[in-house]
């Protein structure tokens, strides 16, 4: 997990401009919601990286690179990670969240099941 500090590009009177993916390609924007307690994911992409923009609500994100020790951080509105292509990732929604997820990779749309391989030890377990 990589978390990303946004720069304004342009300020000015009527307020900002900023950037949050620049000189990349995106495959696809989706919004995912989160019912408190849901728990997503639980899985991890060979091709694919994955930009997750908070918009509403609180997250957990867990991540765990191959032979690596997992990485759990708490997501608040308006912050930016990115979880990288064999970067095993899960979040659950500490509250009701809205989160934009830009991705680079072969899971978009109908392929999404193309790149996404599911865990068999969960990084969280769904309690719902």
């Amino acid at each position: 997990m990589e978390i990303i500090k946004p720069i304004v590009a342009h300020s000015d009177s009527r307020g900002k401009i900023t950037d949050l993916i620049s000189d990349n390609e995106v495959n696809a924007v989706t919004i995912i919601t989160f019912t408190k307690g849901a728990v997503r994911a639980n899985h991890y992409h060979e091709h694919t990286t994955q930009w997750n923009y908070i918009l509403e609500g609180e997250v957990l994100l867990v991540t765990q690179l191959p032979d690596s020790e997992r990485c759990e951080k708490i997501l608040k509105k308006g912050d930016f990670v990115v979880t990288n292509h064999n970067e095993r990732h899960a979040l659950q929604g500490l509250t009701s969240a809205e989160v934009l997820i830009l991705t680079k990779g072969p899971r978009a749309g109908t392929k999404y099941e193309n790149d996404t391989f599911r865990l068999d030890v969960p990084l969280i377990h769904p309690n719902i």
